[in-house]
């Protein structure tokens, strides 16, 4: 099977995780990363920095897959506008899916997202554009998460939840059945949410409690 060549667009922390991910499929080869002006000519994980943001432009002329490789954490905004800016070009962002990962052939899954390295997404379940749905995560049935967000390392979303858009899920955190993350909120590591929240607000905790206005 011919795999067709991706092109990377964040060389931080996170593409390393991407890159282990990318590796084990088998639809894809990585042509190369976009960060920085200043990094190209740089590697990471054994692949060359080719270029910087501002080449985006041609590199959709020459390639056709792209995916936003930046993480997020406290703001969604870099990999919004990443994701908006290539598919304004033209270009393609597949969902990506890591063989150990499983996804329910009845779960439906948004364009440019990423499942990492056993997460599991169970029947029903519904995620957004460009999310990173990260190790371990276990996104369970009947959950929505909205686009841009971020499902972070054995973090849990049970069933019927909905995550709304630019939401960061902290590690190990717990979303119990049923309850509303609003959008544009930040779940600390380890908080379980057991009531609806507030949009733009950071929660931690157990039970969560609201601790500050993030937006």
């Amino acid at each position: 099977m011919t795999q067709e060549p991706l092109i990377l667009v964040g060389g931080g922390g996170h593409c390393k995780s991407v890159i282990e991910v990318v590796e084990s499929s088998v639809r894809f080869s990585i042509a190369g990363i976009v960060d920085v002006k200043e990094k190209i000519g740089t590697e990471v994980s054994g692949y060359p920095v080719i270029a910087g943001d501002d080449d985006l432009d041609s590199l959709v002329r020459h390639y056709q897959y792209f995916l936003v490789t930046v993480g997020q954490v406290r703001s969604s905004a870099i990999r919004s506008r990443l994701f908006n800016l290539i598919k304004s070009r033209g270009g393609i962002l597949p969902v990506v899916i890591a063989p150990t990962a499983y996804v329910s052939r009845r779960a439906t899954i948004g364009e440019g997202t990423l499942i990492h390295h056993n997460a599991f997404v169970n029947a029903g379940a519904a995620i957004g554009v460009n999310c990173i749905i990260n190790t371990s995560a276990l996104v369970e049935h009947d959950a929505r998460i909205g686009d841009h967000s971020h499902v972070s390392t054995a973090a849990i979303l049970n069933g019927d939840c909905r995550v709304g858009n630019n939401c960061f899920v902290g590690s190990n955190a717990v979303v119990s059945h049923g309850v509303q993350v609003a959008p544009n909120c930040l779940i600390g590591a380890g908080a379980v949410v057991l009531n609806h929240t507030e949009a733009g607000t950071l929660y931690a905790g157990n039970p969560a409690v609201p601790k500050k206005r993030v937006l």
